[in-house]
């Protein structure tokens, strides 16, 4: 008897094992693939990765403004698609490293849940005490005709092509979307985003997606069709209508970018009787589901697709089973877009505070009046806007463009998550010069 079955060896799950292990609980850590999940082997390190890559050709290409002249920049596929295996196997021996050092018990193979304290892998039944899901979820492919074809690749696919295409068209403006836009943009290829609604980034502050969007433009990056929607997929073409026209464009490889779908089912949750809607496994704010002893963590519960989610849940999870007090928290998670130029936000947009009915003061800056910025990006784009509550000064959401923004917004999280007023943070020293100021500077704009 394991006091704890995990399964699923994402960034929810091996961080859940992790904390169950330190606590000198007997843990049973399952995964069917390898440790790491999705985000380690298809999706979060694999991407930025190669947008690493991406970025560095770029910088190579910019350099004779900053007083280096590079006489030939070239960027080798097969290389980077090396140095992302590299990076990759790398960590996942990291894991498996943690996993024995906690005397973590790990086994590879297919789980079926059998009752509530049952785990069935491949034949043979293991229980538990508690049992964490953690099973994640996969790229969602919609009914377009011809997305069956075999150059439509969902971002799985697309991280084992052996060449550079032409040609790209991205179906989807989201997160994922974008950053596949903007590697292969970055290097050369004919990029087209098709999104039905009427921005790309749905989550980004507005004033920053649509900056965005024109930085894409202005570096020739990529194309965006907005408010279109596909209607089929024909050898390399993708026909879709806008404002009631039909148009087309030309696609070597198509990626399907539309979004991502709990892993829910040939698992026994629904003969065991969880509660499960479109979204995925209903939780509370422990992490229990309607079961007793039974919890679920990140992307199968629908509640944020986000590794780091997934591993504060994960800790939650534990904690809740160990008997501290402890819930999830969703008003301080923090995103980033690790595209060129980077974005990040955390907290509520100026549109989202409005919906609430909170009463906002604004603020936005520039990111090119920071020293910082200035010395180490010249020309390119960025800015910072910060949300705060007119009422009570509680700062309610900052969002970044441009820079590495993606290393400064936890700062960002930490504010909001402590609910400092703008009188406190501006007693706060930022270090000078660095990017980060750029939050100070801008709160300092509002009276």
């Amino acid at each position: 008897m394991y006091d704890i079955i995990i399964i699923g060896a994402g960034p929810g799950g091996y961080i859940a094992a992790e904390r169950a292990g330190e606590e000198g609980k007997k843990v049973l850590l399952i995964e069917k693939n390898a440790l790491g999940g999705v985000c380690l082997n298809e999706g979060c390190i694999p991407t930025k990765t190669l947008l690493n890559s991406a970025k560095h050709y770029a910088h190579a290409k910019e350099a004779e403004q900053f007083g280096v002249t590079i006489s030939d920049v070239n960027f080798d596929l097969a290389k980077a698609m090396k140095w992302k295996l590299r990076v990759r196997d790398t960590l996942r021996k990291g894991i498996a490293f943690m996993m024995n050092k906690f005397k973590v018990e790990v086994i590879s193979g297919s789980a079926k849940m059998k009752s509530a304290n049952t785990v069935d892998v491949d034949g043979t039944e293991y229980q538990a005490k508690n049992i964490i899901i953690g099973t994640g979820s996969d790229p969602f492919v919609p009914p377009i005709p011809g997305a069956n074809q075999d150059n439509v690749l969902t971002s799985t696919g697309i991280l084992e092509i052996e060449k550079m295409p032409k040609s790209l068209t991205v179906i989807g403006g989201g997160v994922i979307g974008v950053e596949f836009a903007s590697f292969f943009g970055t290097l050369g290829v004919d990029v087209t985003v098709i999104e039905m609604m009427d921005e790309i980034i749905p989550f980004m502050d507005a004033d920053q997606s649509k900056e965005l969007r024109k930085a894409f433009k202005k570096s020739k990056t990529a194309t965006f069709e907005l408010n279109a929607k596909v209607e089929r997929i024909e050898g390399e073409k993708v026909y879709y209508t806008k404002n009631g026209t039909e148009h087309s464009v030309d696609a070597e490889i198509v990626l399907m970018a539309v979004g991502r779908r709990p892993n829910l089912k040939g698992m026994g949750f629904e003969e065991i009787g969880l509660d499960i809607t479109g979204h995925g496994i209903v939780v509370d704010e422990q992490m229990k589901t309607n079961l007793p002893n039974v919890y679920a963590i990140g992307d199968v519960t629908g509640k944020s697709l986000l590794a780091h989610s997934a591993s504060r849940m994960g800790e939650v999870a534990v904690n809740t089973i160990l008997g501290k007090k402890d819930r999830m928290r969703y008003n301080a998670i923090p995103w980033a877009l690790y595209s060129l130029p980077e974005a990040a936000g955390c907290g509520l947009t100026e549109a989202q505070a409005k919906e609430k009915g909170i009463e906002v003061k604004t603020a936005m800056m520039p990111m090119k009046v920071n020293g910082r910025f200035l010395a180490e990006n010249a020309n390119a784009p960025g800015s910072c806007k910060v949300v705060v509550d007119a009422k009570t000064n509680v700062i309610l959401g900052v969002h970044l463009l441009g820079g590495i923004c993606s290393e400064m917004i936890w700062g960002a999280a930490s504010l909001i998550e402590t609910e400092l007023r703008v009188e406190e943070i501006k007693e706060i020293v930022f270090p000078h010069p660095s990017v980060s100021e750029i939050i100070k500077d801008t709160l300092f704009t509002i009276h």
